[in-house]
């Protein structure tokens, strides 16, 4: 009887094992280090909680995404979204193009939200670089 019970808490044991290394290796958080760290592109965002901020990784700067409810035509949705880089000083190589592709990605997951850009990846926008024909010869 104790040899049965023993090998029950041995298949116990295996069996959770095997689920914290399933557990590890599916994590969105893991997921989100990885890219960061390969300087790929990962969205991590739990789309039914409005109150949790959602966090992408792109070219190896993590930006984070305020998102705020607010009231469409028919339905309460996500309308506004405050986005910002968690490291400002990483945002080194970051182009107008990258930001147009974040926009995209964002308005992918939130078609009704308008998306406003905090210091400094607003300047992007306001700042426009001079091109060669704006120089007086």
């Amino acid at each position: 009887m104790i040899v049965i019970l023993f090998r029950l808490l041995i298949l116990l044991a295996i069996i959770f094992i095997f689920y914290t290394f399933y557990s590890y290796i599916k994590s969105p958080g893991r997921k989100l280090k990885l890219a960061n760290e390969s300087k790929a592109f990962y969205f991590y965002d739990d789309p039914d909680n409005t109150k949790q901020n959602f966090l992408i990784t792109y070219k190896g700067v993590l930006f984070e995404g305020e998102k705020y409810l607010g009231t469409t035509e028919n339905a309460f949705e996500v309308v506004n979204i405050n986005v910002s880089a968690r490291q400002p000083g990483q945002l080194k190589g970051i182009e107008r193009e990258d930001i147009y592709f974040l926009e995209k990605e964002i308005l992918i997951r939130y078609p009704y939200a308008t998306i406003e850009w905090k210091y400094p990846l607003n300047r992007l926008f306001i700042h426009s670089p001079k091109k060669e024909s704006d120089h007086p010869s």
